[in-house]
């Protein structure tokens, strides 16, 4: 086995992690909306979608076996989190600023259109309102915990990416 092969084996066992950890999130905002009752809101919704978008590319990404076809699903995650981080950067705005709508107007219908939300609407339908104030998780909004989860791939992937591949390139 290859240095370069343990290298792209690190890479792949961290894209498998980072799948399950955001279908866990995913598998969390769906407890607290049955459970606990919080209705989401496009917002949420749209963020569901990019952390699922995140998990899918990332497991295609550990299934692959060539570092080129490896690093474009590195980069699908990349663009997944970069929107996931734009999303809950503005959901986190709306919260601090109830003034501001979060166009549960005009993104309502869209989002309801889209796929998942025929397919699955349990998870995948709007319901709420981006201002509704919910109970903090350890001091962080749900919409500051995915800016921080959407950040942090933004961050660590890029690492993983440098340090796997630093001495083998």
């Amino acid at each position: 086995m290859t240095d370069d092969t343990l290298r792209l084996g690190r890479e792949r066992r961290f894209l498998v992690l980072l799948g399950v950890i955001c279908l866990a999130l995913i598998g969390g905002a769906l407890y607290m909306q049955v459970v606990l009752g919080e209705a989401p809101c496009p917002l949420c919704i749209l963020q569901r979608y990019a952390f699922l978008l995140i998990a899918i590319f990332a497991f295609i990404g550990a299934a692959m076996r060539s570092r080129r076809s490896l690093t474009v699903l590195e980069a699908l995650v990349m663009i997944s989190a970069l929107f996931g981080a734009a999303v809950a950067g503005h959901h986190v705005y709306t919260q601090a600023n109830p003034a501001v709508s979060c166009g549960i107007d005009v993104l309502q219908p869209i989002v309801d259109s889209l796929p998942l939300a025929t397919i699955f609407p349990l998870g995948f339908q709007v319901d709420g309102f981006c201002s509704t104030p919910y109970p903090p998780v350890l001091g962080l909004s749900l919409a500051q915990w995915a800016l921080v989860a959407f950040v942090l791939t933004l961050v660590l992937v890029p690492l993983g990416i440098i340090r796997n591949r630093r001495k083998s390139a």
